[in-house]
């Protein structure tokens, strides 16, 4: 199984979808983001990302 380290990006393009975060999981993405080019939206994005690819190895 290939695991793919979660890499802090750089700002996708993308589409504007609505969605709502415990209050923990925002402050612990805002401080993981603190000091860096990344937007909130880009770290969940990755963060999905990674989800995805580890969800279809398992499948496999």
């Amino acid at each position: 199984m290939i695991v793919r380290k979660f890499k802090i990006p750089s700002v996708p393009m993308t589409t504007n979808k609505s969605i709502r975060f415990p209050n923990p999981v925002i402050e612990q993405v805002e401080n993981a983001i603190r000091g860096t080019d990344c937007t909130f939206t880009a770290f969940v994005v990755e963060a999905v990302k990674l989800a995805l690819e580890s969800l279809e190895e398992d499948k496999k």
